[in-house]
C-alpha cells in the first residue's frame, strides 16, 4: 500500500508539473492586457479596421512574426502616447491584482510582467486566416492603415539596404470592413468614399477600382465596380492609368473592406515591400530604362 501511495504520489507530481508547463506555454489573455501573447481574434469581423499581409506559400506564421515585430516597432516611432495610456492601464490592473495575494504569486505575476512584449500588442492583432499566404493585422484608434502603410513602404523604399522583413509581400489597408454583400459594401463604401469624393467645396477627382476576390462566390468583380463607381457619384472620372485616387475593395469570404489611397500607390510598387527591398530584374531594368 505504501508503495502505490508513493508511486501515486509521484504521478501526480509529475502531472501537475507538466500541466503547469503546458500552462505557461499556451498562456493567453482573456482579455486582451497581456502585450506579449497577442490573442488571437478567429475571424475578421464587420466593423474592423486593419491590414491584409500577403506571404510566402506556407510562410504565414513567420509573416506574422515578421510583421508584428515591424509594426511593433513603428507604434513605438508613431503611437507613443497611445502605448504609454496601454501601460498606465496595465500598471493600474497589476496593482489592483497584487493587493491580497501572497508572494508566490506576486513573484508570478513579476515573472510575466517581464517577458511582456510592447504594449503595441493593444494596437495590432494579428488573425490567422484559413487561406494559404495570407494574414489579417485588425488595428485600433489611433492607428490609420492607410497611413502607416504609407509610411512602412516609403521607408523601405529609401532605405532598402535595411531588409526588416524576409516573407512578407504586399500590405493592403483596409479603412473599414463590413458583410459581402451589396447592402454591406454599399455602407462600407459611403463611409470610405466621403471624406475623398463627397466633401464640400467640390473637388473633381480621377479615380480607378481595384477588387480582389477570395473565397467568395456571391459578389463578383464586375458588380463591386460598378456599385462602387455609381457611389463615387457624379463629377468624377475614372482612369485607370492616371489617376489620382486608387478605390481598393477586398472582398474575404463573408466580409468586404474599402479604402483609398493616392497614385504613389504605383510608386511604392502597389505597398509590395518585398518588391521595394528586393525589386526583381524586371522592375529594376525598367526603373533604369525610365532614369535614361
Amino acid at each position: 500500500m505504501g508503495e502505490n501511495s508513493k508511486r501515486k504520489a509521484e504521478n501526480s507530481a509529475g502531472g501537475d508539473g507538466k500541466r503547469a508547463k503546458t500552462k505557461k506555454q499556451w498562456r493567453t489573455p482573456t482579455n486582451g492586457r497581456d502585450g506579449g501573447s497577442y490573442q488571437q481574434q478567429q475571424t475578421i469581423q464587420a466593423g474592423d479596421v486593419g491590414i491584409f499581409v500577403t506571404c510566402i506559400k506556407g510562410k504565414e506564421s513567420k509573416a506574422t512574426g515578421e510583421m508584428r515585430d515591424l509594426l511593433d516597432d513603428y507604434a513605438e516611432r508613431l503611437y507613443p502616447e497611445a502605448l504609454a495610456a496601454g501601460n498606465d492601464e496595465d500598471e493600474q490592473d497589476d496593482e489592483s491584482a497584487g493587493s491580497g495575494v501572497d508572494d508566490i504569486e506576486k513573484e508570478i505575476n513579476a515573472e510575466v510582467q517581464e517577458i511582456r512584449k510592447p504594449k503595441a500588442a493593444r494596437l495590432f492583432t494579428p488573425i490567422q486566416l484559413s487561406t494559404q499566404c495570407i494574414v489579417f493585422f485588425k488595428t485600433i484608434d489611433p492607428v490609420e492603415p492607410v497611413s502607416l502603410v504609407k509610411r512602412i513602404c516609403e521607408d523601405a523604399m529609401n532605405d532598402n539596404a535595411r531588409k526588416r522583413t524576409r516573407f512578407t509581400q504586399r500590405l493592403t489597408p483596409m479603412t473599414f470592413m463590413g458583410r459581402a454583400s451589396a447592402e454591406g459594401l454599399e455602407g462600407v463604401a459611403l463611409k470610405v468614399l466621403g471624406p475623398h469624393f463627397h466633401q464640400e467645396p467640390f473637388k473633381a477627382r480621377t479615380f480607378a477600382i481595384r477588387p480582389t476576390i477570395r473565397n467568395h462566390n456571391i459578389l463578383t468583380r464586375d458588380s463591386i465596380i460598378k456599385q462602387v463607381a455609381s457611389l463615387v457619384g457624379e463629377g468624377h472620372k475614372v482612369d485607370l492609368k492616371n489617376y489620382e485616387l486608387l478605390i481598393i475593395v477586398e472582398v474575404y469570404q463573408h466580409i468586404c473592406g474599402v479604402s483609398v489611397v493616392d497614385n504613389d500607390f504605383e510608386r511604392l510598387k502597389r505597398f509590395n515591400i518585398s518588391e521595394l527591398f528586393e525589386p526583381t530584374p524586371k522592375e529594376q531594368a525598367k526603373e533604369k530604362t525610365g532614369s535614361e
